[in-house]
């Protein structure tokens, strides 16, 4: 019989909601209260501790630490999609919000678990490592694109020379730094026997370069167990309809729910891929001959792209030229 325990995450505290005591205690963030919260919930349970089972919901680097903690100390979880505990919270008509309710709601949140989602979490470091790297280079990315803005800014109305010069020398700096971190994720990955033929597999698809190769590794290894619609949903390709009677009638849209990391990468790898693969260029205009707008032609472009490369990722296979030419002729 599981022992669950609500925990509400925050940036340096944690709040926690404990049923056999009907408490809520707030502790800080950090190894040493987590370790007493531990041992503390030892007392309480006695025997039955090993059947505890934390509640929480993943906030980026904030649970970051409570999942490392579990996973040393062999401590089952329930890591809630926050999607999923809002409107669980919205049915059980919490209409005021604090993490002292929030973590007797994630409590509440158990009858919702299944047997396969409690486990001990697994830490990959490759996956971590990755995730921490892209989130990097995208900053960099981010950082250059500011400067290249206000640089044509200034250009444009013949602003001030010394500016402009330590301008260029930046954005300089910023493309060497990116172009460092690409390698040094591509060294990462090739550590890793199966991971590095897994992306020169991927890297056969016309279109697809280092960079998207990357985010499609890291992608797939943070999902393993999924299908095709849950790997699009997970990074927003998945569509939304919205009709209801006479008074909701949208176009459907993506979700865009998940990292919008992944899509912001492949964005230019599927104009990319448009142009220079013959199956991705006959979809695409397939597509736009049957009325569909650029913008939509382009998000089935990248949802083609990722199934394509997922399935070359499981099958360890190369992408077959002529068997896709064969289907577009």
């Amino acid at each position: 019989m599981y022992k669950f325990i609500g925990i509400d995450v925050s940036k340096s505290t944690l709040q926690v909601y404990i049923e056999i005591k009907n408490e809520n205690i707030s502790i800080l963030n950090t190894k040493k209260s987590i370790n007493s919260l531990y041992s503390k919930l030892k007392k309480y349970y006695k025997k039955e501790y090993k059947n505890l089972v934390f509640i929480y919901e993943p906030t980026g680097p904030y649970s970051s630490l409570l999942k490392h903690f579990c996973a040393q100390k062999n401590i089952l979880s329930y890591i809630v999609n926050p999607r999923q505990s809002s409107n669980f919270a919205k049915a059980l008509d919490n209409r005021s919000k604090s993490d002292i309710i929030d973590a007797k709601m994630l409590y509440e949140f158990k009858v919702m678990a299944k047997l396969e989602d409690i486990k001990v979490p697994i830490i990959d470091s490759t996956q971590e490592n990755l995730g921490e790297m892209l989130s990097y280079y995208k900053l960099l990315q981010k950082q250059r694109n500011g400067f290249s803005n206000h640089l044509e800014s200034l250009e444009s109305k013949e602003g001030n020379s010394f500016v402009i010069k330590q301008i260029n020398k930046d954005i300089k700096q910023l493309k060497e730094q990116e172009k460092k971190i690409i390698e040094q994720m591509k060294d990462l990955i090739n550590k890793d026997k199966v991971l590095s033929k897994k992306f020169e597999y991927i890297k056969t698809i016309k279109g697809i370069g280092d960079l998207s190769s990357i985010a499609l590794i890291h992608l797939f290894i943070t999902y393993k167990d999924v299908n095709r619609q849950e790997l699009t949903a997970l990074i927003g390709l998945d569509s939304i309809e919205q009709t209801s009677g006479t008074s909701i009638n949208r176009k459907s849209r993506i979700s865009k729910k998940g990292s919008a990391i992944y899509r912001s990468i492949l964005f230019m790898p599927v104009l990319c891929a448009i142009k220079t693969n013959p199956y991705m260029k006959a979809f695409y205009d397939r597509l736009k001959e049957n009325g569909k707008h650029s913008t939509l032609a382009q998000i089935a472009v990248m949802k083609k792209l990722v199934l394509i490369a997922h399935s070359l990722y499981k099958n360890n296979k190369k992408f077959d030229n002529t068997l896709y030419e064969k289907r577009v002729s």
